[in-house]
């Protein structure tokens, strides 16, 4: 099982344990450098008294090899000290980045409850909608849905556009059909010059049910402009995928089954008068 395919709570649940263990690698990095200081300032006030020794008369061959032994051994310390520093700077630098990512993931698992808080097809795909603008920062996208008959993608929600300036697609044609056929996930190599093309995307994101695709999201810009997508953006977009998917599958069919239900009572209530 790849990393994609892994449960989405596996997943947060492992952002989780390399955000701790990269905390409490910094902590110990911050220790061990006070330490090494401190006996570095240790060994400074040694040769500071030695030399101070020697300057009353002509220095001893033995207190000549400790000024020397202790002067290698604060130059070693001060290379480890260097390293422990640098080391340090870059385990600062990724706690910071996952603690990002663990703020995104935990605010998409929040956005997530609102998805399945409701059956109402509308609210769900408002929902949608909002996630993709606050999370993902998109400015123009659009949510697609296939249509099983026809084999077809249809705008049902957009951002920044009208779903009737977005052209339909046939499952399988171009990039947003291929997408939609495979199940695969789509990012445009080049983000920088892109211009708005409807039929190739920033990203294309399938809506999946285990391999079940019923529809994709499809983004034309970003709000901010990036010169590239990083890893947590790919988890997002994947973990943002399944939720919506199951929320829209959800709420399509309690609306059928509602639309259902009332046809079959008033079909009832005519027969009966």
């Amino acid at each position: 099982m790849t990393d994609h395919e892994k449960d989405p709570q596996n997943r947060a649940e492992e952002f989780l344990q390399v955000f701790k263990k990269g905390a409490e690698f910094t902590h110990d990095l911050l220790k061990e450098n006070e330490r090494l200081r401190y006996q570095n300032l240790e060994i400074e006030q040694q040769l500071k008294n030695l030399h101070e020794s020697a300057g009353t008369g002509a220095p001893s061959e033995a207190l000549l090899k400790k000024i020397a032994k202790l002067e290698d051994e604060k130059q070693e310390i001060l290379g480890r000290i260097r390293h422990v520093e640098a080391e340090n700077i870059d385990f600062a630098n990724r706690y910071v980045e996952i603690e990002n990512e663990n703020n995104m993931l935990a605010n998409l698992y929040i956005a997530s409850y609102q998805l399945h808080s409701t059956l109402d097809f509308k609210e769900v795909l408002q929902v949608i909608l909002e996630i993709v603008i606050n999370l993902i920062g998109a400015e123009e996208f659009s949510v697609l849905l296939l249509d099983e008959k026809t084999n077809r993608l249809q705008a049902v929600a957009s951002e920044g556009l009208e779903n009737n300036e977005i052209p339909s697609f046939e499952l399988g044609e171009g990039i947003i059909g291929r997408m939609a056929k495979t199940g695969e996930n789509y990012f445009i190599e080049e983000l920088e010059g892109y211009e708005r093309d409807f039929h190739h995307p920033v990203v294309c994101i399938p809506l999946k049910i285990k391999e079940h695709v019923i529809g994709v999201i499809v983004i034309y810009k970003l709000l901010v402009q990036k010169e590239r997508f990083n890893d947590v953006d790919y988890e997002l977009f994947t973990l943002l995928a399944g939720h919506a998917a199951t929320a829209v599958f959800s709420a399509k069919l309690y609306t059928e089954s509602e639309r259902k239900l009332n046809t079959i009572q008033g079909f009832i209530d005519l027969m009966t008068k």
